[in-house]
Formats: C-alpha cells, structure tokens, sequence
C-alpha cells in the first residue's frame, strides 16, 4: 500500500501504489487485468476523477490505471518539471515502470493536453489515444490567443499567473472554490456532483502544495508563448499524431469551447472518431459515465477504427 494522503487515498475495488519513474514517485490506483489503459486527470482533480472507468475498463478486460500528476494526490511534489513535456515523460515513463510494452492512454483537460504531447513524444509507448475536453496544444494555442471567447472561457488560467494568490484563493474556506469551479464547469446534471464528491476534491486540494503544484503548468503554457522554450515545444507538436484518436467533448462545455476542439483532427494522421456529448459540460467522464464508459470501451476494441 502507497503511503499517499489520507484526503486522495480513498478505498474501492482498486487498489493504491506507488511506482518510480522520471526521477519522482507517483501513486496510482489500478483494477482488472489485460492490456494497459492509463487515465490522466485534469484540473482540479486527482485520479479518483476515474472511479467510474476503473471498474468499467477491468470488466471489459483491461488493467486500468489512473494515476496522480505530479504534484497532486498521493505524487511526489518537485520543485520543478511543470512544463508539459515532462509531465507528458511522467505519463510514459509510468508506462515504462509497469512494465508494458505500451498503453492506450486517456486524458482529460490538462491530462488531455498531455495525452496528446505524449503521442507526439513517444509514439511507440502509445497503441491507442482518447482525449477529452481539450483540443491538440497547437490548436490551443491558437484558440486561446486567437479567440475572444476561448480566451475568456479560459479565464482563470490568466488568473494563475498572478504570484501566490491563485494558491491561496485555491485553499481558502477549505477548498470552496474548487467546489464552485467544478459545479459551474459542469453541465445540469444534478446527480454528477454531491456533497460528497465535492468535498473530496476540495479536501484533495487543500493537501500541502498541492495548489501550487495543480497551477504550475498553466503558468508554463502562458508566459512560454513567447519564450525558447515555449516556441521548440509548438514547433515540436507539429508533428503528426499518428496513432488512432478517440477525441471527445461536451457540447455545454463552458471552459473549452466545443469550436476550439473540433478542429483537432488536422493534426491526426490515423482513424480519428470526434464524439460530441450533447447537455454535458466539462466533466463528460463524471457527468455520464455510461455514455462516456461505452465511447471508450467500444473503441478501445474496436480492431479497425474509422474515421
């Protein structure tokens, strides 16, 4: 058993560890047997964002994998590697330390950003890629400069680059912002989010550093446009992604404009099947996790994708 904090450690049909990999430690809970599928978080959650595709992957005869984020849940907190280039070599090097030979991988929001750099990075690490709620990195870009209501839907990503006060914002009256930033990103359903998933993800936050760490890559992704860094990392993602793309989304979503994602598929050449979620907000994957659950387990067995 992983000693991660008792806030993100919660009990259910996985089971908790810790594995090593790009120099840190990571907790993950993992459930079933057969090929690997690996579950990316986004913002601002932890693995337990993917309590309902645990059992639904395992009993469709999966091992299914959600990890913590560096910096989140039960993971080591460093006091550096937020760039997405190395959160995306934590998630393959993760891969690598469970011992398989490759993953489809599964991201959503900033885990979505980082499944499709991933794809780019370590081609070979990656047989399958479904994203959520987050368009490629390049068209992000774009659509965050570009686009006057991307770049006020995306908002509060503006607002992490003040020094300090996202953290303590994040923090104060024990997470009661996480809870309104989750419940105004979702869509109507009032059954997505109780009192008791609420706090989980408030009290999630509030553990030491976590803040911090959770609005680390969103600095990165703004004050790089115009930095060395920044421009090799865009330059980097032209390149194809050449592995087939499940890419899906929530038509009310409120935070990634349904029109900064659908163009995505220029920058994949292989089968790529776009899904548009109609009445569902950010949280497709806690929203409905039966039209999500069979999205991704019908294509995931799909032998021949198409388009």
């Amino acid at each position: 058993m992983t000693a991660v904090p008792s806030a993100t450690a919660l009990d259910g049909p996985w089971s908790h560890r810790d594995v090593a990999a790009n120099g840190a430690r990571f907790h993950i809970a993992e459930m079933g047997e057969g090929p690997l599928v690996m579950l990316v978080h986004g913002f601002p959650q932890f693995w337990w964002a993917w309590r309902h595709q645990l059992p639904a992957l395992a009993e469709a005869g999966y091992r299914a994998v959600a990890m913590d984020l560096r910096g989140v849940g039960g993971s080591d907190r460093t006091p550096r590697g937020y760039d997405p280039a190395n959160l995306a070599l934590d998630v393959t090097g993760v891969i690598r330390s469970l011992g398989e030979p490759d993953a489809a991988l599964v991201g959503h929001g900033l885990g979505g950003y980082l499944a499709w750099t991933a794809a780019v990075m370590r081609p070979k690490l990656i047989r399958r890629l479904v994203v959520s709620a987050m368009p490629h990195p390049r068209r992000w870009r774009s659509a965050m400069l570009r686009d006057p209501r991307q770049t006020a839907a995306g908002s509060h990503i503006w607002g992490f680059q003040r020094p300090w006060l996202p953290e303590r914002q994040l923090t104060a009256d024990d997470g009661a912002l996480v809870a309104r930033l989750i419940t105004e990103w979702a869509g109507p359903n009032p059954d997505a989010y109780g009192e008791h998933e609420l706090e989980t993800y408030r009290r999630a936050m509030c553990v030491p550093s976590t803040a911090h760490c959770s609005v680390e890559p969103y600095r990165w992704l703004v004050r790089s446009l115009a930095r060395p860094d920044g421009v090799q990392f865009y330059r980097r993602m032209r390149r194809p992604v050449r592995v087939p793309t499940l890419h899906l989304h929530g038509s009310l979503d409120p935070v990634t404009r349904v029109r900064s994602a659908a163009g995505s598929a220029e920058y994949v050449e292989a089968p790529y099947r776009w899904r548009l979620f109609d009445g569902l907000g950010h949280f497709p994957h806690e929203e409905d996790p039966e039209a999500f659950n069979t999205e991704l387990v019908d294509w995931l067995g799909d032998t021949e994708p198409d388009r």
